[in-house]
């Protein structure tokens, strides 16, 4: 009966973590929102808006008959 007690603890460390894991994949399939959009595409999306202006404002190079 005693060797039971040592056995309980060593067994409480994995059973907790996988209750957890299993209350944590429960309550993410709750969450049906769209995911957030990434900010790199989001501060790209911007700076290609900011060169189409700049290159509207800026009036095109000379052409020279050769190409570069």
């Amino acid at each position: 009966m005693s060797q039971i007690l040592y056995v309980l603890p060593a067994l409480a460390c994995p059973v907790g973590m996988g209750a957890m894991m299993w209350f944590m994949m429960r309550s993410g399939n709750k969450n049906t929102a769209a995911p957030a959009a990434d900010p790199r595409e989001q501060e790209l999306a911007s700076l290609r808006e900011e060169i189409a202006d700049l290159r509207k404002k800026v009036p095109a190079p000379a052409q020279r008959g050769h190409t570069p």
